[in-house]
Formats: structure tokens, sequence, C-alpha cells
């Protein structure tokens, strides 16, 4: 199953509160368990102005339909192609 980086612009995510943040994952969860089995949310890096969050899913468009019904932007979706770390160099 294809696993996608989506890039959300949220203005001053780095300031979020703990309790904010476990709001945003509690919205994200009941998307996802209304949208079944097929998409998953693997985690997510919070920068200052954003989110970078990965998921697996059948497609982009079910990215974007987990977005529309939570509420929150889905700015750019891309696919993950490849993922290398220092072993790569080995």
């Amino acid at each position: 199953m294809p696993k996608y980086v989506i890039e959300r612009e949220i203005p001053n995510a780095g300031k979020l509160t703990s309790d904010e943040l476990q709001s945003i994952s509690q919205a994200s969860c009941g998307v996802l368990n209304q949208l079944g089995t097929q998409i998953q949310w693997v985690n997510s890096y919070i920068t200052n102005d954003k989110l970078y969050c990965i998921y697996i899913a059948p497609n982009e468009e079910m990215i974007y339909e987990h977005a529309k019904l939570g509420g929150f932007p889905a700015n750019s979706v891309n696919q993950i192609l490849a993922v290398i770390d220092p072993t790569t160099a080995e």
C-alpha cells in the first residue's frame, strides 16, 4: 500500500499545547475510524507553522477525504517513493 507525506500549514503549530495536540489527534482518529482500515496514520512531525504527517492509504483521494472530513488542511500530498538513511551508504 502506498505511503504519503502530507504537508499541513497550521500557523503557530509549534506552539500548540498538549491538550490541543490531543484534540487534533482525536479528531484525526475519529475520521480514520469512519473511513475504515484502508487508511492509517503513521506519525506526524510538528514544526513552527506546519505539520508533516505520514499516512498509508490506497490513493491521494482518500488522504484529501480524511482532511476534508476532519476539517484540517492538506496543502500538499506526496507519495513516498523511497526511504533512505545512513545505512543506505553502506
